[in-house]
């Protein structure tokens, strides 16, 4: 059985830095892009971030490029999500998925398993 499960998330101020981390289980994602969405209250999930298996290939939302950087460790089954110069509207439920494809995608239609999420709120 295939299990997400996020990790990291917390109360921090603003101009800070979190690290996110993803733990993936049941089976080998070293193939597959692995990426992270995020949801704040009354909204739809979003895109963040994206990267290839091989971490070779990433994307990123324009509203986090620069701040926020994806990455993994497939030795340990393991995404990332470094975020930093957070901002209040950076505060949401974040959310690692994996698209069983190689091509990282922003369409959170494409993924195929989720986490449960993990809370990050920023104060200003």
């Amino acid at each position: 059985q295939v299990q997400l499960v996020e990790s990291g998330g917390g109360l921090v101020q603003a101009g800070g830095s979190l690290r996110l981390s993803c733990a993936a289980s049941g089976r080998t994602f070293s193939s597959y892009v692995m990426g992270w969405f995020r949801q704040a209250p009354g909204k739809e999930r979003e895109f963040v971030a994206a990267i290839s298996g091989s971490g070779r290939r990433t994307s990123y939302a324009d509203s986090v490029r620069g701040r926020l950087t994806i990455s993994r460790d497939n030795a340990k089954n393991t995404v990332y999500l470094q975020m930093n110069s957070l901002k209040p509207e950076d505060t949401a439920v974040y959310y690692c998925a994996v698209d069983l494809r190689t091509i990282p995608s922003s369409d959170l239609h494409e993924y195929d398993y989720w986490g449960r999420g993990t809370q990050v709120t920023v104060s200003s």
